[in-house]
């Protein structure tokens, strides 16, 4: 008997490009528009800023059961304190 999942599991989610085009295509629409409303709008020293902020929303949302994670957070469910937090993203080696 293995300890090993019977199918291989990914853990990691592939970075989302840093530009304009690729951030607003995995955002959703209402996010979309919002973030193209926020670029357009922006002067040009404060776009790198407007990016790496919706960059964070649009990698966020790819994460696996991001939904789930969000449900249980709102309703006070599978809560992890920040020492756990640590010591799990420690022995991962994070």
């Amino acid at each position: 008997m293995s300890a090993q999942p019977e199918h291989p599991v990914a853990r990691k989610v592939a970075a989302i490009p840093h530009t304009i085009n690729a951030i607003g295509e995995a955002l959703t629409g209402e996010q979309r528009a919002r973030f193209y409303g926020e670029v357009l709008a922006a002067e040009e020293a404060v776009v790198p800023a407007v990016m790496r902020s919706w960059w964070k929303v649009a990698m966020l949302a790819k994460a696996p059961a991001a939904e789930r994670s969000r449900a249980n957070a709102a309703a006070g469910r599978n809560l992890v304190s920040i020492d756990d937090l640590m010591t799990r993203l420690e022995g991962a080696g994070g």
